[in-house]
């Protein structure tokens, strides 16, 4: 099947998906409780303001005209105006977008120099105290709280050490030392999760492929047991690995609402949250909205990655 049609085919299915996540994201807004309406009037809710509010943010209107209406500015890269502080919406991303992607980032790459090395090493060493060992710490990495986590590194690192700030960020480009440091904690909060769902799924398909026969005749013309691993079975290994990154990725794009929260991160998960809390439908639209079209897009990307890693897929 030639890349093309096989892009194709994806999108046709993911442009039905991304209508229907903007119906629900749509839908869900409007049963946050409180009125927009009323919050932005003030104290004294003067009925003609009220008034007013509505009919400029069309919360007159009926659901169905307001999808509308919201859905057209969306196509054509509107995506409105806060209710909060009147900037445009698109404009917040853009500043939040950034740190939301070094944070994404930096958790992957922990996640990667953690969970790949740890699942092959316990496929190979399948049965033994490093195996046990390393399920042991995947699982710890997946059942611990976040929020948890981020709290005792904080006091640990932070408040009895003194080594790394306790929270706030720092853009890169106006220290990247201190960008380092406060991005490190919030990385290794995020990163461990992930790592321990690399780790399993790693091991897993690295003992399917340990146990294929192109394993067992390479070890049968006694080929050294770290080329059967690195080049035979980890090659072959990865590439429902490769899958499993870029959904992760996706899903650390949309936003660590906790993990944000209590490091002071100014990403999309604490814009999120501050939208919610302000009732600045806008904004909670905007982000996920676009957290939602990041994510397929990834998805998009790993299976094309998938298409061109697997070459049964090209034959078909």
């Amino acid at each position: 099947m030639p890349l093309a049609l096989y892009i194709a085919r994806r999108v046709a299915v993911l442009v039905p998906t991304l209508f229907f996540v903007s119906v629900l994201i749509f839908s869900l807004q409007k049963l946050l409780p409180g009125d927009a309406a009323l919050a932005l009037a003030g104290e004294e809710h003067d009925p003609v303001a009220v008034a007013a509010i509505r009919a400029k943010y069309h919360l007159d209107r009926p659901a169905p005209v307001q999808y509308a209406i919201w859905m057209g500015k969306v196509l054509r890269g509107d995506l409105g105006e806060s209710l909060r502080n009147r900037i445009p919406v698109t404009e917040l991303l853009a500043a939040k977008l950034p740190v939301t992607v070094e944070l994404a980032i930096g958790s992957m790459l922990i996640a990667l120099a953690i969970g790949i090395p740890a699942g092959v090493i316990s496929a190979a060493r399948r049965g033994t105290v490093i195996d046990a060992t390393a399920n042991l710490v995947a699982l710890s990495g997946l059942s611990v709280p976040h929020f948890w986590l981020g709290i005792m590194l904080i006091l640990l690192f932070a408040v009895r050490l003194g080594w790394l700030p306790a929270s706030g960020y720092v853009p890169p480009w106006e220290d990247l030392r201190r960008n380092l440091t406060t991005i490190l904690l919030p990385s290794i909060v995020l990163g461990t999760g992930v790592a321990g769902v690399m780790m399993r799924h790693t091991r897993g398909a690295m003992l399917e492929t340990l146990g294929a026969d192109y394993v067992r005749t390479a070890r049968a013309k006694s080929v050294p047991e770290r080329l059967v691993v690195l080049k035979h079975a980890f090659r072959n290994a990865l590439i429902p690995v490769i899958t499993l990154g870029a959904i992760e990725f996706g899903r650390l794009l949309s936003g660590a609402v906790l993990t944000e929260q209590i490091f002071a991160i100014p990403g999309f998960g604490k814009m999120l949250v501050d939208g919610v809390f302000n009732r600045d439908y806008a904004v909670v639209q905007g982000v996920v909205l676009v957290s939602a079209g990041l994510y397929v897009l990834l998805n998009l990307m790993a299976d094309v990655l998938y298409f061109l890693a697997n070459p049964r897929l090209r034959g078909s």
